[in-house]
Formats: structure tokens, sequence, C-alpha cells
């Protein structure tokens, strides 16, 4: 199984971009996707995810900004993110949730980039 991610790249503060992150191969284990990001010498972060029965979870500081969505939320998902901060700035990784206790897939990694 393999993740794909797209969408980053370099916007002004205020600006918009919309990530996204879709699978290849068996989805069977898969219960939810979401997103990560991580800036350079820090920890990976929660960003957002669905589940496959559609409940969204998001991080307290992207609540208004940021909207997770799914045409299958076991398959490919959206995120799109409006009024952009340079706090933003990380790299973002889509990630796959998975039952029994199996270690969630991970996608490659997208920079997004929010200049002042």
């Amino acid at each position: 199984v393999q993740l794909q991610a797209s969408g980053g790249g370099l916007v002004q503060a205020g600006g918009s971009l919309r990530l996204s992150c879709t699978t290849s191969g068996s989805t069977v284990t898969i219960k939810g996707m979401g997103w990560y990001r991580q800036v350079p010498g820090k920890q990976r972060d929660f960003v957002a995810y669905i589940s496959k029965d559609g409940t969204i979870r998001y991080e307290d500081s992207i609540k208004g900004r940021f909207t997770l969505s799914g045409d299958n939320p076991k398959k490919t998902v959206y995120l799109q993110m409006n009024s952009l901060k340079p706090e933003d700035t990380a790299v973002y990784f889509c990630y796959a949730d998975r039952s029994f206790g199996l270690n969630p897939y991970w996608g490659q990694g997208t920079q997004v980039t929010v200049s002042s």
C-alpha cells in the first residue's frame, strides 16, 4: 500500500492551499485517514483525522481554518487550508490509521511554506 500526498507549496500569509492524499492498494485494514505535520527538529504533530464513518477531528489551532474531507475516507482525503499563517509552515504527512493494532501507513510528506 502506498499513500501519495500532493498539493504543498509556497503561499503568502492569509492564502490557501489544498492537500490531497490518495491510497493505492488494499484498503481493507484502513479505518481512517488524516494528516500530521512536522517542523525540522520537532516532533510530528497531529493535524486532522477522518474515520471511515465520517467522524472528523481537528487539532485546536487549525479549527475554523482547515477542512478535512474525503471522497472515500479509506481511499482519498483532502485538507483545505485557508487563512494560512507562517506557523503553519511544515512538512505535512498523510497517514492511514489501521485496525487490529497494525502500524499506520504513511505518505512521503509535502512541504507547505507560508511567508509573512
